[in-house]
């Protein structure tokens, strides 16, 4: 654990300034604007790497959100008075912890507020994409729809089909939990097996190697983190491992796909659907998934709810008042070098 002397400075005076880097819920600007001297961002324009650095010079907390990437170089050049990056959202990633470890900058984020929200918009994709959902939404608005037909828009019954869930955190077993009730056989790889009775909970079987796990899903969904291990970690080869007609969803991060590999075998009939709301460089979307009429392509929205987006930005507030009286952060992210 880490040293608390070390970690956590004695109750600042007065209201800390806090720059919030993206617009947030009303009400949850509301209470920090009552709470805290803080810096809104209400036309949520995203701040560039100079405006974030010029904000890290002068401010207590450091609000970001997962869009905002704070790295050592920036960290290392952060004035003294910041003390929390309280960060929106689950994901770390987009923060470089040692070197905040480094400069004893605490980080926080807000974890769990989004498992069910994101295991429905993955949901969405495991049963609209065998179903061809999206081709038939795009043939009814193009005005091609001539009325039913016995062979029309043929898709596949989910029911008996393999889902494979890589990464059995929170949100792919929030995925597990749905897919049971639509007759799905559940499968998983994790980097742990998880407990006996929690597979019994989900009837789902542990895959210990991941490229069996790939070559037996006939669904294959993604909820791991982005690290150097997980980059690309569906490359053109573990792609070629899935099974003629698989479907492929990413609700986790972009840059677990190899893209290339990905859009060569949707052209070549290889998947049969995909399934994405994560790019590798958002907000920009590859035109060549946009003109594949099997892929689902959507908006990076799988925690976008007014419950979840309120509940997010409370978590933040608490783990700021946690601090600013002396006291470790409900969701302190402990690195390496912390513990």
């Amino acid at each position: 654990m880490p040293n608390e002397n070390e970690a956590i400075r004695k109750p600042i005076d007065g209201k800390p300034k806090v720059v919030v880097t993206r617009h947030l819920m009303p009400s949850v600007e509301s209470r920090m604007s009552e709470l805290f001297d803080a810096k809104l961002n209400s036309a949520d324009v995203p701040m560039s790497r100079e405006d974030l650095l010029k904000a890290m010079q002068d401010t207590d907390v450091l609000v970001p959100t997962v869009t905002d990437s704070i790295d050592a170089e920036m960290i290392e050049q952060a004035g003294d008075r910041l003390r929390l990056i309280a960060s929106f959202g689950a994901g770390t990633d987009h923060i470089d912890l040692a070197a905040a470890a480094k400069r004893k900058i605490i980080v926080t984020n807000t974890p769990g507020v989004f498992t069910d929200d994101t295991a429905d918009i993955a949901m969405e994709m495991v049963i609209g994409l065998p179903r061809r959902v999206r081709e038939g939404i795009a043939m009814v608005r193009r005005g091609e729809w001539t009325g039913w037909t016995p062979t029309a828009l043929l898709g596949r019954k989910l029911a008996g089909k393999v889902l494979g869930i890589v990464g059995m955190g929170r949100i792919g077993q929030g995925v597990a939990h749905r897919a049971k009730a639509f007759g799905l056989e559940i499968a998983y790889h994790n980097r742990k097996r998880l407990p006996e009775a929690i597979e019994r909970m989900f009837g789902a079987r542990y895959v210990e190697g991941l490229d069996d796990l790939i070559a037996q899903a006939d669904i294959l969904s993604l909820h791991c983190p982005a690290t150097s291990e997980t980059h690309h970690l569906m490359d053109e080869r573990r792609i070629g491992l899935m099974p003629a007609g698989a479907c492929l969803i990413n609700t986790a991060r972009g840059e677990l796909i190899d893209q290339e590999a990905m859009i060569a075998a949707l052209q070549q009939g290889k998947l049969i659907g995909v399934g994405l709301d994560v790019y590798p460089d958002e907000p920009s979307v590859d035109p060549r998934l946009l003109d594949l009429p099997n892929v689902m392509t959507l908006p990076h929205i799988g925690s976008a709810t007014a419950e979840g987006r309120e509940a997010s930005g409370e978590k933040v507030i608490a783990n700021i008042r946690f601090w600013m009286d002396g006291h470790r952060p409900p969701d302190q992210v402990l690195t390496a070098l912390a513990q």
